[in-house]
């Protein structure tokens, strides 16, 4: 058994962050899963950039439910213990979901080098040939690399304290307590995450490269504009996404300090799924306008038409009479305080 220490002892605060960690997370899954309906539903969306929002969404649900619901449970009760099993299953979903996320990002920017550079065939070269099994491996890496982990982090003996000090299982918090020799692991965390760090940076790099030479190559600023505000909300995920996890991973383990990694962990695994769904779909023209439809639509069916009928002919004899309304109420006025709103509803 190990104990999820969290971010501190203080109940007032533990009720505080509760709430607040709870409407973040019902706002990620409203934000993730209401998109992914979104691109299911309406059919102009049936695109493989929205395939791949879709997924991302999807993930970043799965993601943030890996770690929160433990976690707000935890504020709010003495009982922090999480079992050897339930702790090795959190972080080997945790990680393969991370890793997974990772190798999307750079799917989805060599998606975007191949919508700008050739529009024309687009459709043509990402086919479901292509982006289905870009898809694919992307989770059959990020299960790979989990299984590697799981594996090398809980074949470690644990014969000291099991309180880990973090508020869910992560690698660098459990390598901590361990009371074997983890130089291997920590080479391993090191390298891993590194080389998977580089090849996807460097993907998302060259990728954004070329779009840049293909936006410079674009006569009407029109559509420099809309390619760039596509790709900018793109480059911003990427950048917040690769920021925190080269901050958590890919550096000595004598920099380790659990406050600064708690903070900087809530802060990709429940912050960053909360606003890829704003990132991306704000600065995203048809997006925008399928979430109009859908409201206007959802509406329509749960109200009565009649009452639509009755509320529009009432405001059009309101806005009709509004003049003659003003005149006999100004008369009125004029006059002292008289009982009016029989003047006026007549």
């Amino acid at each position: 058994m190990f104990i999820l220490t969290g971010f501190t002892d203080d109940f007032d605060l533990q009720v505080f962050l509760f709430f607040l960690f709870l409407a973040i997370y019902l706002f990620t899954l409203l934000g993730n899963l209401g998109l992914v309906a979104l691109v299911i539903s309406d059919i102009r969306l049936h695109k493989p950039m929205y395939y791949y929002l879709s997924v991302l969404s999807f993930l970043d649900a799965c993601y943030s439910t890996v770690v929160t619901p433990k976690m707000l449970v935890n504020f709010l009760t003495k009982d922090k213990t999480i079992s050897f099993l339930g702790c090795a299953a959190q972080m080997l979903l945790f990680v393969s979901l991370g890793t997974t996320e990772c190798f999307l990002l750079a799917a989805m920017a060599y998606d975007r080098y191949v919508a700008i550079y050739n529009p024309l065939l687009y459709s043509v070269n990402m086919s479901p040939r292509l982006y289905v099994p870009l898809i694919t491996a992307s989770y059959v890496g990020g299960i790979l690399h989990a299984l590697v982990h799981t594996v090398a982090t809980f074949s470690l003996s644990f014969c000291g304290t099991n309180e880990i000090r973090h508020v869910f299982c992560d690698i660098p918090p459990l390598l901590a307590i361990s009371c074997a020799d983890t130089h291997t692991n920590q080479l391993l965390l090191f390298y891993s995450v590194g080389a998977i760090e580089v090849v996807t940076i460097l993907i998302v790099l060259i990728s954004y490269g070329f779009i840049l030479l293909a936006i410079l190559r674009m006569h009407p600023a029109e559509g420099r504009r809309k390619v760039c505000s596509t790709c900018g909300s793109h480059l911003t995920g990427v950048s917040i996404y690769h920021g925190t996890i080269l901050f958590t991973y890919v550096r000595p383990s004598s920099n380790y300090a659990p406050e600064h990694d708690m903070v900087v962990s809530i802060f990709y695994t429940i912050v960053i799924p909360m606003l890829n769904p704003i990132i991306y779909s704000l600065r995203n023209k048809e997006v925008k306008e399928a979430m109009k439809i859908l409201e206007r639509n959802w509406f329509l069916k749960f109200v009565n038409p009649k009452v639509i009928v009755v509320v529009n002919l009432w405001f059009k004899h309101i806005i009709l009479r509004l003049p003659t309304m003003l005149e006999v109420l100004q008369m009125a006025l004029s006059k002292g305080p008289v009982p009016v709103l029989f003047l006026l509803f007549r």
